[in-house]
């Protein structure tokens, strides 16, 4: 079972938690967490990209020219690919890209992911995450008391306004709620920071 410090918000240890087996200590699968990380990134397009074809650009009622005696190319409309603004040929069209995966699926490429954030040490899991105020500075000190750089996922049981609000100016900072987590923010992420009732919570949400 493994087994964390916890920390108070000044960054000094205050106790220990043990994490459950089932979600922070299984062997990663990494093919389920690329298929799943694949998924999620196909469902973030729009797929709205469009291009008219030879049959939808303006013009082209007509013969440009006759067909012999003048010397140039056979041509029969100006709508031809080979014209400027003419049609595109194997174009984007407007699609769905979006992809389903199994929710079994779903759930062992999360677990996996984050037993690979415990095994890597780049978990940390807080006593209390709760400032007094909307504070941008303050939750620079906070992060500073942790020694963590680059990007960071702050996990948090449930909508808490000042610690959502006081970090989303912070280049690299992300909030997330633990019933809400997925593959992707996880693997972008290089520290994870969990509240202690937000471990409680996620192990109730995937048991």
């Amino acid at each position: 079972m493994p087994k964390l410090e916890v920390l108070n918000m000044q960054g000094t240890p205050v106790g220990n938690i043990d994490l459950s087996d089932r979600i922070f200590g299984i062997t990663p699968n990494i093919p389920v967490m690329h298929q799943t990380v694949t998924a999620q990134r196909a469902n973030l397009r729009q797929g709205t990209s469009s291009t008219k074809t030879r049959s939808q650009v303006r013009g082209g009622g007509r013969k440009p020219w006759r067909q012999k005696g003048t010397g140039r190319a056979r041509a029969g409309t100006i709508r031809s690919p080979l014209w400027r603004s003419g049609g595109i040929v194997f174009g984007p069209h407007p699609r769905d890209y979006s992809q389903k995966l199994p929710r079994k699926v779903r759930r062992l490429a999360l677990c996996s992911a984050l037993s690979s954030k415990v095994e890597a040490q780049k978990m940390i899991v807080i006593d209390d995450i709760a400032l007094p105020q909307i504070k941008t500075k303050e939750m620079i000190g906070f992060l500073d008391n942790l020694n963590v750089t680059a990007k960071v996922l702050i996990i948090l049981e449930g909508a808490n306004p000042n610690v959502q609000l006081s970090a989303r100016n912070i280049q690299g900072v992300k909030t997330a709620r633990a019933d809400a987590l997925n593959t992707l923010d996880i693997l972008d992420s290089d520290t994870l920071i969990f509240s202690k009732t937000a471990v409680s919570r996620l192990e109730e949400v995937l048991s």
